[in-house]
C-alpha cells in the first residue's frame, strides 16, 4: 500500500501538470523535495507514466529508463567569474543544452547567449533558455523579443520556479511564449492533495466471500476484477465488476501467485529492480495444503 498510494498520489499530480501544459513537455525537477531518495526514484518513474517527459534523476533514469533531461545549476554559473564563460563552458560539454539566465539579470543573461551565438556561429547548438524566477509572462515576451530579432527563433524558452498546474495554465492563457516547463516542489510532495484514503481489506477468503459492515466502511464481498477501457490508445475508464464477470475492456488483476499441493511453486512476480522493471520469475520451495 506504500508504494502504490505513494506513486498513484503522484501520478495523479503530475497527470494534472501535464494536461495544464497543453502539449508542452513537462519535466521532473522534484527530487530534492521528494520525502526520501526511495520516493524520488519510484516518484520520477509515476511522473513518467503520467505523461512527464524526463527527470533530473539521473538513477531514475538509469532504474526504470526514464529520460533523463535537466538543465545547468545557478551554481555552475556562480563559480565562473563571468557568466558568459560559465554559458561557453558548459555549451561546450552539451552543445545542445539549455542555457540558465536569471542567475544575476534575467534579459541581461539572454543577451549573452545571443553574444555566445554571435561568436560561436554555425557551433551554436544551444536548444532553450531556461528563466527561473521573476514575472516569467513579461520576461517570456521580452527574452523572446530578443532572441528573434538575433534571429534565434530556434531557441526555446523554457520556465521553471515555484510552478504548479495552476500557474502553467495561467501563463499559457496569457499566451507567454513558453516552449516547456520544470517543476520541483508542487508534483514532487503533490502539496494540494498529498495523501489519498485507500486501504487493504480481505473480500475472499479459502473461496468465500468476506463481508464488513463498519459504519462508513462497508465492503463488497467476493473477489474483483478491474476493466479498463481503451479507445485510440487512450485510457478512456475503468469498471469494477466480480472476477468471472466479462465486461467490456481488459481485465488488469492476474494471479500473483499460484499454491499447489505437493509440488513447487512459481509466482509470477512483476518488480522494479534497481536496473529497471522487468518480470521475473521466482522459485521456492515445496508448499503444501492441508
Amino acid at each position: 500500500m506504500n508504494q502504490i498510494h505513494l506513486q498513484t498520489v503522484l501520478a495523479s499530480k503530475a497527470a494534472r501538470l501535464v494536461s495544464a501544459a497543453a502539449g508542452r513537455p513537462v519535466l521532473d525537477f522534484g527530487a530534492r523535495r521528494i520525502h526520501g531518495l526511495d520516493a524520488a526514484v519510484k516518484g520520477a518513474r509515476a511522473f513518467h507514466i503520467a505523461g512527464v517527459a524526463g527527470t533530473s534523476n539521473v538513477l531514475a533514469g538509469r532504474a526504470y529508463g526514464v529520460p533523463v533531461r535537466g538543465t545547468m545549476a545557478h551554481s555552475y554559473i556562480q563559480a565562473h567569474d563571468v557568466e558568459v564563460e560559465a554559458f561557453e563552458a558548459f555549451a561546450r560539454l552539451y552543445p545542445d543544452t539549455v542555457l540558465l539566465v536569471d542567475t544575476y539579470d534575467t534579459l541581461e543573461g539572454v543577451r549573452r547567449v545571443v553574444d555566445l551565438g554571435e561568436r560561436l556561429g554555425e557551433r551554436f547548438r544551444v536548444s532553450a533558455v531556461r528563466l527561473d524566477s521573476g514575472d516569467l509572462d513579461t520576461l517570456s515576451w521580452e527574452a523572446r523579443g530578443i532572441l528573434d530579432a538575433a534571429g534565434l527563433e530556434r531557441v526555446e524558452i523554457f520556465a521553471s520556479g515555484g510552478l504548479d498546474e495552476d500557474a502553467i495554465e495561467r501563463l499559457l492563457s496569457a499566451g507567454a511564449p513558453i516552449d516547456g516547463f520544470g517543476v520541483g516542489t508542487s508534483m514532487g510532495i503533490a502539496s494540494d492533495a498529498p495523501d489519498l484514503d485507500i486501504a487493504y481489506k480481505l473480500a475472499e477468503y479459502a473461496g468465500k466471500g468476506r463481508l464488513k459492515l463498519s459504519s462508513g466502511k462497508p465492503i463488497l464481498p467476493g473477489r474483483k476484477q478491474v476493466f479498463r477501457k481503451v479507445r485510440d490508445g487512450v485510457f478512456r475508464g475503468d469498471i469494477i465488476g466480480r472476477w468471472a464477470e466479462k465486461l467490456p475492456g481488459e481485465p488488469l488483476l492476474v494471479n500473483a501467485m499460484f499454491p499447489a499441493c505437493g509440488a513447487s511453486v512459481i509466482i509470477r512476480r512483476f518488480f522494479a529492480r534497481a536496473m529497471g522493471g522487468s518480470l521475473a520469475w521466482v522459485r521456492i520451495g515445496k508448499m503444501r495444503s492441508n
